[in-house]
């Protein structure tokens, strides 16, 4: 077996994914563009146990454990995302960088007296 072709179609994988992850807002979208990119990691894991003929078949044992993170993950990926959609309103990365309420009560308006180093880095940064 040549291991030329599943390497290159893992590595298109990868950049297919990697663009999705940096080049999209949605969150659903960027969780499916990580997926890809494990998916690749994945392909590379069978090809090279199946091109080093390896007897414990390692990358395969390791594919499995990589395909239940990765369920796991999205599981709790796509909750965490759901949840933020219904409070918020918006699934959109750049708009929810910011975890903090934006209720008036909540201590948004209001400067911070228990880190004043905080107010320091938020002038800073500004």
């Amino acid at each position: 077996m040549h291991l030329v072709y599943p390497a290159v179609l893992a590595a298109l994988l990868f950049c297919t994914g990697l663009y999705g992850v940096l080049a999209r807002r949605n969150a659903i979208l960027v969780l499916m563009s990580v997926e890809l990119m494990l998916n690749a990691v994945n392909l590379n894991l069978v090809a090279f146990d199946a091109w080093l003929r390896d007897e414990l078949h390692a990358g395969q044992a390791l594919t499995l454990f990589t395909i239940a993170i990765a369920a796991a993950e999205i599981g709790i990926g796509l909750a965490i995302v759901l949840q933020v959609h219904r409070n918020r309103g918006t699934s959109d990365v750049d708009r929810l960088r910011d975890l903090r309420d934006d209720a008036p009560g909540a201590g948004g308006d209001a400067p911070d007296t228990d880190h004043p180093d905080r107010e320091e880095k938020a002038e800073a940064a500004a």
